[in-house]
């Protein structure tokens, strides 16, 4: 079980297993929330917060939500709109280094092509 949580610790995550490979994006809004994505079926993740737990903005399309921590303000996750999606995005910079030692950087060109450049 991977443990990952917000600064404050108010927005917990867990997850089944460690990033194989996370992606840095340099799209107009990772690049500046400055995240590593590790991809999930959402199933595979359990978000433990308060009520209310996050703030929640979409931008563009509004197909998926970013979530960050109401209290520290960091980002932890990204969930799509549409729920038969099964994909989301956690924020891999919130687990521990040592879970990520072994992971493959992928850097991907969000701002203009859509494509993988590593």
């Amino acid at each position: 079980m991977i443990r990952a949580s917000c600064h404050c610790g108010s927005v917990r995550l867990e997850i089944n297993a460690p990033p194989s490979e996370v992606t840095e994006c340099n799209c107009s809004i990772c690049r500046r929330y400055g995240v590593l994505w590790a991809y999930y079926p959402p199933h595979q993740v359990r978000v433990l917060t308060p009520d209310p737990p996050t703030d929640v903005y979409a931008w563009g399309d509004k197909s998926i939500e970013f979530h960050r921590c109401r209290t520290c303000g960091c980002v932890s996750h990204w969930a799509a709109v549409d729920r038969k999606r099964n994909r989301m995005g956690v924020n891999a910079r919130l687990m521990a280094p040592g879970v990520l030692a072994g992971a493959r950087v992928r850097h991907l060109d969000g701002a203009n092509t859509e494509r993988y450049i590593d």
